[in-house]
Parts: structure tokens; sequence; C-alpha cells
């Protein structure tokens, strides 16, 4: 079941009207967790299981991490709801990948083997809850929470369908308090989530798949008759697909808790408006960022252990990000770049002179933009491997994008394609460099109801008649 289909409408429509009945809290809330169940067996029943392990498990972890007195007894815990929650995360998302490079290895050893194909089926949102679950243990482990004490509220936490298989990535200290008294739902609330679950709809499938999908589909699937104005255009649209399809998810999800009378945590923050990678991540992905700071950067020693280990630490957690992403050599390739452009930040922030010369707020602000074109330009380069089907396609592109390809500049796409991607992308840009300090919930608000109105009228109209191939969220295969 998706954001955007009708079975969605109807499901949500039906939930919204159980939850606002005049209903004890408690009913109310176990009506969303049966109702979140119900949101994921639509894609496949059977692995409705594993959210019940994982549930069940990290219950019982916080439950005697509590208790423990003893660090062994603790530890214990500790080890046992990770291996848990990584064991499922990696039979089912990286058994086959181990395998297959288990059987490369041995073939370059001159060792013969053949094994039986696991066939294994990734179960969407695997890497989401399972990251959002293990927080819990992993805070009550730190001390930043106590084991809750409503089974119920848990299991709610681990399952709330709106982020349930795309994140945001919630954390148990933000979410569960929410959970102890009932949520008030007003018109403004209602008003503002449907606005956002509108909103996000259209950039998913307006912008992401109707638009920039084809483009890039056509790009990426001729890739060796690809040329240089092929390979940029094509990057452009997908840096806008990637962004319109996850941060559409984002919002969408956002946008329906807040329909319930929950908050879910920001997830974008105007990416495309990044001065540096590391301004980059704190708006990319946001729920993921701070987790790999949080739970892995920081644990492995962070910037306290010198330089040297810092920025080893910054490449072991990008390598392990772009692992996250995917099962596949390209995903750490593509983490890898991320961790290298983080280090040669690092680096020349380290040896660059601090100027004692004041600057005035406009040549600041030019200098900020005259490094966030290059910063998104560099990101661009790294969506490649994100992209392409394997290495050799993304080699290949990369090189047509620097002017090593043997065909004519424009081979795939029509001219038209091009001026339409990149009026978007210069669109894009704009507007997150005008909103790159400011809210979108408070600039909306300054608008006047009758634009508001319209903006809503259109975005809705063009929903319904943009006959789309119903496209799933990119972000569900991981």
């Amino acid at each position: 079941m998706v954001f955007n289909s009708l079975t969605f409408v109807l499901f949500f429509t039906v939930v919204l009207t159980l939850h606002s009945l005049p209903l004890s809290w408690r009913a109310r809330k176990a009506i969303l967790w049966q109702a979140s169940y119900l949101f994921y067996a639509a894609w496949n029943p059977p692995f409705v299981i594993l959210l019940w392990v994982s549930t069940l498990a990290d219950w019982l972890a916080g439950q005697r991490l509590h208790r423990a007195q003893t660090p062994i007894a603790r530890k214990f815990w500790l080890v046992f709801s990770l291996t848990v929650n990584l064991g499922l995360l990696g039979f089912f998302k990286y058994g086959t990948f181990l395998l297959e490079n288990f059987v490369a290895l041995l073939g370059m050893l001159n060792i013969a083997f053949q094994p039986a194909a696991p066939d294994i089926v990734l179960p969407v949102g695997i890497s989401f809850y399972t990251f959002q679950s293990m927080s819990y243990t992993l805070d009550i482990y730190k001390g930043k929470l106590r084991p809750w004490p409503s089974f119920v509220d848990f299991a709610l936490y681990v399952t709330f369908f709106p982020q349930l298989v795309a994140g945001p990535i919630v954390r148990a200290v933000d979410f569960l308090p929410q959970l102890k008294r009932p949520r008030r739902i007003d018109a403004n609330t209602l008003g503002w989530g449907l606005t956002l679950l509108t909103l996000g709809l259209f950039q998913k499938v307006i912008l992401a798949d109707s638009v920039l999908a084809p483009v890039v589909e056509r790009v990426y699937g001729a890739v060796p008759a690809a040329g240089l104005g092929d390979a940029w255009i094509g990057t452009l649209a997908f840096s806008g697909q990637i962004f319109f399809d996850f941060a559409g998810y984002s919002t969408c999800a956002i946008g329906a808790a807040r329909c319930l009378g929950f908050t879910l945590t920001e997830n974008f923050r105007y990416p495309y408006a990044a001065v540096g990678f590391t301004d980059f991540w704190r708006r990319w992905h946001m729920s993921l960022s701070s987790w790999l700071r949080d739970y892995l950067y920081i644990p492995l020693g962070g910037n306290r252990k010198g330089a040297g280990r810092t920025y080893v630490n910054l490449m072991v957690t990008m390598l392990l990000g772009g692992l996250w992403h995917g099962a596949a050599w390209r995903f750490v390739i593509w983490g890898g770049l991320h961790g290298l452009f983080l280090a040669i930040e690092r680096w020349i922030k380290n040896i660059r002179p601090v100027s004692r010369h004041r600057t005035s707020p406009q040549d600041t602000g030019w200098r900020h933009f005259g490094l966030a074109l290059p910063t998104y330009l560099a990101i661009c380069l790294t969506w490649v491997f994100f992209r392409a089907a394997d290495f050799q396609s993304a080699w290949t592109l990369i090189g047509a994008m620097f002017g090593f390809s043997a065909n004519a500049h424009l081979a795939v796409l029509p001219v038209a394609h091009c001026g339409l991607v990149l009026g978007i992308t210069i669109l894009l840009l704009t507007g997150h460099w005008m909103m790159r300090e400011r809210g979108f919930e408070a600039l909306w608000r300054c608008v006047p109801w009758r634009v508001q109105a319209v903006a809503l009228a259109g975005t809705l109209a063009a929903l319904a008649f943009v006959q789309g191939e119903n496209r799933a969220f990119i972000y569900f295969q991981f």
C-alpha cells in the first residue's frame, strides 16, 4: 500500500474516522496499532512476523537492561537486541550479497563453488524499522530513556504506519511521550496535515514520476549512447527525482501523522542549498544522518581522538551508511565518496587560517552561494553511483559527464527534455536557496487563504488528471 494509491485513500479515511470517534485513548491507540499491521501486511502478510520479532526482542531487552545489576548483564541484553535486529537485517537484506561475494572470492582463489540460489525476498522498510526499534534499547543503555510501561505504546511506536516503511526514522524519546495523553485533532491540525499530504503527493506523482523519471530512465537505460549533455541532464534529473520522491514521502508521512495528532521529526531542510557536505548531511535524510552520528560516529570516538582517527570514523560511518542504502558495492562507493568529501572538507577547515577581516552579510551570502553550487555538482556526481545499474555504467556515465564520450552531446534526449530538466533544476535550487533558513509552515501561514485554496485546488486537479504509472517510492527498496 503506497500513499499514491486509491487503496491508501480509502484506508486512511477509515483510520481517520475511527481515530476521531469518542473512544478511550487506549482503544484509539490499539486501533492505530492494528491498522499499522494491516498497512504493512498489504505488501506481504508473512513479513508482519518480522515486526513482531523486532518489537518483542527490543521490548524484552529494554526491560532487562533496566533491571540488570551488572555491566556484563547490561551488555548482554544490548548485544541481544543488536543481534536480533542486525541479524534480521543482515539475512534478508545482505544474505544474497554476502553469498555472491563469497563465491566471487572463492573464484579468485580458483575454487569452484556454485550454491543454490537463496531466493531471499527483501521485506519493505526493514532498514527503517530495525534502526528505529534499536534506538529504543540503545537509549536505555545510554541512560537517555527509561523502559516504557505500556507494551501497546511501544508496539505502536515501532509500527506507526505513516513512517513505517521509509521514514523518517523516529526516536523513542520523541514519539513515546506523545502517547501519554490523547492527541487533540482540530480543524487547523487536520487542515495542515492534509495540506502536507497533498504537497507530498504532488512532489512524488507529478514532479518525480511524471516529469523527471522518464528522462532519468531514458539516459540511464542507454548509458553507452549517452553524450556529455545527456549524462548531465539525466543526472540533474535524477537529483531532482530522488529529492522529490523521498522528500515527498517524508512530507506525506509527516502530514498523515499530523492528521492523527502526532508530530514527526523533520527529514529534509532544503539540502541542495547546502554549503559543503557537512551542511548537506544536516539537511538530507536528517533522521538517518543524526542516527548514524549518535549511534555510530560518536561511539567510534567522533572527533575526540585526534585528526587521523576522526577521518577514519567519518569514512567508516559513511561507508556503512552507503551500505545501509543497498546491498551492492556501488552504494558503498557512494557512501565512500561522501566520506571522502567530508574528510577533505574537515581537513581544509583545519588548515585554513581564520580571517580577521569582517565581512558584510552580503559578501557572506555570495560566498556561501559560490560554495553551494560546487557542493550540488559534487553531490550529482555521487548520485551516478546511486542510480546506475552497475559499476561499468556508472564509470561510463561519469566519463561522458567529463567529455570522454565519442557520442554527440545529445545523442539520447531531445532538446525539449533538456530545457524542461534545466528549468526544474534552476527552480529547485532557487527555491532551496531562498528557503535555506526559513520554515515552510511559517511561510505558508503568511500566504492569504485564497491563494492557498487556489494552489491546493490546482494541485489536487493535477493529481486527479495525471495518468502516472503508480511507481513505488525509491526508498522502499532500502
